[in-house]
């Protein structure tokens, strides 16, 4: 049963399945998240769900929140809670089962192995989750220029990027983006 009738039971089914494999948190299952809520169940537009991440980036709290929000547009306060418990309750549940597991090996050379090898592919999941995000509020060339510039900027420098976002949004404000 996929709960395709029921909203809640969809987003209850999408998301539980989507937290076992977030690995490096939620942002890293962005991509995800974007072909099921634009391109499967078209619960959002392309733009939405630019403006859900950027908001849900923008708020206090952890990076989950962008599932709160999509939840809360597909099934209103219901979705949001529904959305945000089954994206982390079985991760919850699954970590602190591998961390008893872990507590028990630590004498074992193979959990710092296990550990070693998710980094790169969280790094992946994360970089992936950023064309995403690209191709999805990129709607310019220019918007795209900024974009490629800002990442790159950020990667070779020690520029803080509080600079880059307000650099991006002078030139939003100024409609040289949009």
């Amino acid at each position: 049963m996929n709960g395709e009738g029921n909203p809640l039971l969809t987003l209850a089914a999408t998301f539980g399945l989507m937290s076992l494999f977030a690995v490096g948190g939620a942002n890293s299952a962005v991509p995800e998240m974007h072909r099921v809520a634009v391109e499967v169940h078209h619960w959002l537009t392309d733009k939405q769900f630019a403006d859900v991440f950027a908001i849900s980036q923008l708020s206090p709290g952890p990076n989950v929140l962008i599932v709160t929000l999509i939840g809360y547009a597909v099934a209103g306060l219901g979705g949001a809670l529904v959305a945000t418990l089954a994206m982390c309750l079985p991760t919850a549940l699954l970590a602190y089962g591998v961390s008893r597991f872990l507590g028990r090996s630590s004498h074992a050379r193979w959990p710092a192995i296990v550990q070693a090898a998710l980094v790169p592919l969280s790094i992946g999941l994360m970089a992936a989750s950023g064309l995403v995000l690209g191709l999805a509020s990129d709607r310019t060339w220019v918007a795209a220029a900024v974009t490629i510039g800002a990442a790159v900027a950020a990667s070779l420098t020690r520029l803080n990027p509080l600079w880059l976002l307000a650099a991006g949004g002078c030139l939003g404000f100024i409609g040289l983006i949009g």
